[in-house]
């Protein structure tokens, strides 16, 4: 079985591409918070992605990727039309969602696309939703519209002040929850340091947080166990266990540290692909 592409769409040239992929049976059962796992070809590394959106009906389910290595820019060369040869998933647990009242979800980088399906999901329970974004610059920021469409407040916060804030997620994130008591929850989704400085921000608050962790992953079922992480003092594997867990429990520094083991092979095999593009391209 093959999954084929039905649209592509460049976000940010050379850096975040959409896909939106034929795959019924995902699509079906996935839920916020659930992940895929894809292969550009029989022999390719296993991607876990988490799902920014899908559609039941039309049997779709929407990933958005960052070109950082080997895999994701030999995925990023594929088109519309095309098809992927493994589309494995959902994976992971959902999202615990109930109507719970205010709920801001924080989203930084490509985590604002994968936090939208959660945001979409609490927006559905009747919680209002108040959604904070961030990147450098306004050129950056992912999902602004779609995230218009469903929640009340888009807090947009970049570092050289060109939309919104000038500064970090977390100084409008401190803002709101000094002006909001009410706030039941913050879902936190993006690089390691964001989600480590939004736990912080609101453990004094004592809010509700929670994080999506993108540990390392082999299998996503379990058996490897590449992706463990220290939550609490106990060791979980964000495959099965998570990948949303305590952000107030999580061992960011391990976490770093395990996502970092393998950069100078990353860093090998992404020459090697960029050294065989060029050789196909002068032929």
């Amino acid at each position: 079985m093959s999954y084929r592409i039905l649209e592509k769409k460049v976000l940010i040239p050379g850096q975040t591409t959409l896909l939106v992929i034929e795959a019924p049976h995902v699509a079906a059962k996935a839920k916020p918070g659930n992940f895929v796992i894809l292969r550009t070809s029989e022999k390719g590394e296993r991607i876990p992605l988490t799902i920014a959106d899908c559609d039941a009906e039309a049997g779709t389910v929407t990933i958005v990727f960052l070109v950082v290595g080997k895999s994701t820019a030999e995925l990023n060369t594929f088109e519309e039309g095309m098809s992927l040869p493994d589309f494995c998933g959902p994976l992971g647990k959902a999202t615990h969602i109930e109507k719970q009242g205010t709920v801001i979800c924080v989203g930084g980088g490509t985590g604002v696309a994968a936090m939208h399906h959660i945001a979409k999901g609490h927006a559905a329970a009747g919680n209002r939703v108040v959604a904070v974004i961030g990147a450098r610059n306004k050129d950056l920021l992912l999902f602004c519209s779609e995230l218009g469409n469903f929640c009340p407040e888009v807090l947009v916060a970049t570092d050289d002040g060109s939309q919104g804030h000038k500064g970090f997620v977390t100084e409008v994130l401190r803002t709101r929850l000094e002006e909001d008591k009410d706030v039941s929850e913050v879902v936190a989704i993006g690089p390691v340091p964001m989600m480590e400085a939004v736990a912080k921000v609101t453990k004094p608050f004592g809010v509700k947080t929670t994080v999506s962790l993108n540990s390392i992953m082999v299998d996503g079922i379990g058996m490897c166990g590449a992706c463990r992480c220290t939550v609490g003092g106990k060791t979980k594997f964000a495959c099965v266990d998570g990948p949303e867990f305590d952000g107030h429990e999580v061992d960011f520094g391990e976490l770093r540290l395990r996502l970092s083991q393998f950069r100078p092979q990353e860093q090998e095999s992404m020459q090697l692909f960029q050294e065989k593009c060029k050789c196909a391209e002068g032929k």
